[in-house]
């Protein structure tokens, strides 16, 4: 009995270190894929998302397939971006109806015999989905996400063409903050109303709006609202990736270190990722919470992220 006890939890070991590799090399090999993505080599980049699935066991999360597909229409592949839109549409009920007849990566899919079905597919999935949805608050915050987004997506562009300091930089804030400040009044009376409302209630876009006006709200609203959101975490009613670039921003707000790196701030010398909690287990503690590494993160905002030349701008104290 000892001997079969020592034999299990040998077994049992194995296991866990196997799906621990696996789950390690899915996550590299994502990583990979996305950088492939971003760098404009497609081939490469769907190649990589294959490797990922065939690490873990043919399995892949529905986002990820949705890329690998993306990347394969991008590569001419049409068969192969099909075969990962159908499975997740069959056994992953995706539901992302607009983006897929939007989105510009799939255009080569639309003249194919098999574009048709599987839009058909995703949209009953789009029906079951909202079968319980609150929907004119889904409408409401549908909206809401719009205008919150809606001068933000100019920043840079703007920025560009007219300077930091320029007359079209400051209207395009003015506008932008007026919008926030009305944004803001919505949505605390529907979280006062209906509690924090979940994708099961309002859907991802809807959800999506409420965090982004409390990340974009007053101090004194973030601090308010922070710890029912991290309920609303707990009951799967929020996105901890979400909670964690809200954590971020307080923390720097209040003077504090950030938890996992999120926030990027600027000066003189521009942008730079403000101080961090225990910069060594960064990466460990984002991907608790379904972010990418901090490296790969830091590059859409053409930040190099380097521990060891961190450390020696931020020696440990004490």
């Amino acid at each position: 009995m000892v001997k079969n006890t020592i034999l299990f939890a040998a077994f049992f070991l194995s296991s866990l270190l196997c799906c621990a590799q696996s789950d390690t090399e899915y996550k590299q090999w994502i990583s990979k894929g996305s950088e492939y993505y971003r760098a404009k080599q497609y081939k490469e980049s769907a190649e990589a998302y294959s490797k990922a699935f065939a690490a873990f066991g043919g399995k892949g999360f529905t986002n990820d397939r949705y890329d690998a597909a993306c990347s394969w229409a991008l590569a001419g592949n049409i068969d192969s971006a099909f075969i990962n839109l159908e499975r997740i549409a069959t056994k992953g009920n995706f539901s992302n109806y607009s983006h897929l007849t939007t989105d510009a990566d799939l255009s080569s899919l639309r003249s194919d015999k098999r574009w048709q079905p599987l839009c058909d597919l995703v949209k009953q999935n789009k029906e079951k989905a909202e079968a319980n949805y609150n929907k004119p608050l889904a409408a409401m915050l549908d909206t809401i996400y719009e205008t919150d987004q809606q001068y933000r997506k100019q920043i840079n562009e703007v920025k560009a063409k007219y300077g930091q300091d320029s007359k079209e930089m400051k209207e395009l804030w003015a506008n932008q903050n007026y919008h926030d400040s009305l944004n803001q009044i919505k949505v605390v009376a529907i979280i006062d109303q209906y509690g924090w409302p979940g994708t099961d209630i309002v859907g991802w876009r809807g959800s999506q709006a409420v965090w982004a006006v409390i990340q974009h709200a007053d101090i004194t609203v973030q601090d308010k609202y922070l710890p029912i959101m991290r309920e609303a975490v707990k009951n799967k009613k929020a996105s901890a990736s979400h909670l964690a670039l809200l954590e971020d921003r307080v923390n720097l707000r209040h003077g504090r270190k950030q938890v996992y790196g999120s926030q990027v701030e600027s000066d003189k010398d521009g942008l730079f990722n403000g101080e961090l909690e225990d910069p060594d287990n960064v990466d460990k503690r984002r991907a608790e919470v379904g972010l990418n590494p901090l490296a790969e993160y830091l590059k859409y905002f053409n930040v190099r992220w380097d521990l060891v030349e961190y450390k020696k701008k931020h020696p440990t104290k004490g």
